[in-house]
């Protein structure tokens, strides 16, 4: 009750105090300019990202107009000077035309395409490549026009600019300060395009930003281009997005290399130096809050045999808005039970509710109640991944242990079939092998191996067969044609051998070269017994 009356006299005096005063001013300072170029990205390489965003929303207006017909590809041409240290990024979608092109290549967070269908809409990403150049260019030109548009952002003075410690001036004057526009003929421009040039590329540590191979690599993973066409389920993939899915699938070109960027996935991955197929390809589909898919994605299926190699760049379970990657590799791993396991899967899930929005780094998706809807739907897909790579890793431990024991059955059937065991020792051999056929049936018994049981059964019958065809005491063998007291010495040691030996392989190696020594010593014997003259009886 008391803190009911205090409530009650604080809302009076509010009441019966003056209007309070309007804010004079609202100083946005230079520093904001760093804030969402820069420092807004972790990887460099999303400079290319950014662009590439850019450029398919671009395209896709081009031919929702008409200006770019389907049968035509959205081109994205990517060129690499070594020499100057430039990169130019040219697109042939709708273009930007002059009556526009000032006040967006300047503005900061006012873009056009919010509450759209467009993949960008937060209007920095453009201003990404700020932090990396000496100079950051943008032209342009639209149908119809005949001049080129050109905007050019002096990032080293930019940079003097933000560090320069006297009174800020304020991030608009901070741009016309930096910033300049030009008009120019266009002969050599195509009538219609778009492109970024950045210009003295700064050299960071390994120098990713002027690799070719590594931009590759890295648009391969990120950006909104197409499966390779020796991908096996790629028809089945495009079938299951392209109705709900702004695929894109841009035809991205870099100089020096040869053809389009595809996505990484192929008919197979290397793993510890072997082929790994892929077995099959599953869609899932996930339902939003008040029905209609929140996403759609697919997973690749194999053997599980471990974690997918990094270098594959398709490793874990991944999600992608507009076709393009939010986040990495990583993302999704708190959603398995193991988190290795999500390193163990091959799989995207495309976003395809526009309340599921990735937030302005695209290191994820802002946090709301649509998303976290799409967490807990994608949280049985996980478990049943899990248990995949469960069930594979039971599989692979009962089939090793199967091999295993047919090795040491081989191994002792082999060393039975040398005739250089005491009976005694036969018995205990062969006790050993049943034991070893009956670990094995039991093996090839389990649930696990329910699609393999056939054939490993076949398996220990032809090794069952073996055992009962089997001459212990083969009449060919050295040893049977010895005198019985030394064939029982020599078969005494080789007990020996085979008792205090910790390898049969090699156990069984030795004695088969005693035994050759003895069959050669007794084939020269009886040479030299043949050479000996005849001596004829006196009559």
């Amino acid at each position: 009750m008391a803190e009911g009356m205090m409530v009650a006299k604080r809302e009076a005096q509010r009441a019966a105090e003056p209007v309070a005063p309007a804010i004079a001013e609202i100083v946005i300072g230079k520093d904001v300019l760093e804030l969402v170029s820069s420092a807004m990205y972790i990887d460099p390489l999303t400079i290319y990202r950014e662009y590439i965003q850019n450029a398919a929303d671009a395209i896709d207006d081009a031919r929702q107009t008409g200006l770019l017909p389907l049968a035509k590809p959205g081109r994205v041409e990517i060129d690499f000077d070594t020499a100057t240290r430039r990169v130019l990024i040219r697109d042939n979608g709708s273009g930007l035309g002059w009556p526009n092109f000032v006040r967006r290549m300047t503005s900061l967070g006012a873009s056009s395409k919010r509450g759209g269908t467009a993949r960008g809409f937060r209007g920095v990403g453009r201003l990404a490549g700020l932090g990396y150049a000496q100079q950051l260019i943008f032209r342009s030109r639209a149908d119809g026009e005949r001049l080129v548009s050109e905007l050019t952002w002096d990032c080293r003075a930019l940079r003097a600019a933000l560090r320069s410690i006297e009174e800020d001036e304020g991030v608009a004057e901070a741009i016309r300060r930096v910033v300049s526009i030009a008009r120019l003929d266009g002969p050599n421009y195509p009538n219609r395009f778009f492109e970024v040039e950045i210009k003295g590329v700064v050299r960071l540590r390994s120098d990713k930003l002027m690799s070719p191979s590594a931009v590759a690599d890295y648009l391969a993973q990120v950006a909104p281009v197409p499966f390779a066409p020796e991908f096996p389920f790629s028809e089945t993939i495009r079938a299951a997005l392209s109705p709900v899915v702004r695929l894109a699938d841009l035809d991205v070109r870099i100089s020096g290399l040869e053809g389009p960027i595809y996505r990484p996935h192929r008919k197979e991955f290397v793993e510890n130096k072997r082929q790994v197929r892929f077995e099959d390809v599953e869609v899932v589909r996930i339902p939003g809050v008040d029905g209609g898919d929140a996403a759609v994605g697919w997973l690749l299926h194999h053997e599980y045999d471990g974690a997918v190699p990094i270098a594959t760049g398709f490793k874990g379970l991944r999600l992608r808005g507009g076709n393009i990657q939010v986040g990495g590799h990583a993302l999704l791993e708190e959603l398995f039970s193991e988190p290795r396991f999500n390193a163990w899967s091959i799989g995207e899930i495309h976003v395809v509710d526009p309340r599921i929005v990735p937030n302005a780094r695209r290191d994820d998706f802002e946090q709301n109640a649509h998303y976290n809807n799409l967490l807990n739907q994608l949280s049985p897909i996980a478990r049943s991944i899990a248990k995949r790579c469960r069930t594979n890793s039971k599989r692979r431990q009962l089939l090793r242990d199967f091999q295993i024991q047919q090795t040491t059955v081989e191994e002792r059937l082999a060393i039975m079939a040398q005739g250089s065991l005491r009976r005694s020792a036969r018995e205990a051999q062969a006790a050993n092998v049943d034991q070893a056929l009956i670990r094995m049936t039991k093996f090839a018994e389990a649930v696990e191996l329910a699609t393999d049981r056939k054939k490993l059964l076949e398996t220990v019958e032809k090794l069952r067969k073996r055992v009962r065809a089997s001459d212990w005491d083969p009449q060919d063998s050295p040893l049977a044609k010895l005198p019985p007291r030394r064939r029982a010495m020599y078969r005494h040691l080789f007990d020996l051998i085979y008792g205090c030996s910790t390898n049969r392989v090699a156990a069984k190696a030795l004695i088969d070269r005693i035994l050759a020594k003895i069959y050669e010593d007794m084939s020269a014997a009886k040479r030299r017994l043949a050479k000996r003259p005849v001596q004829r009886s006196a009559k």
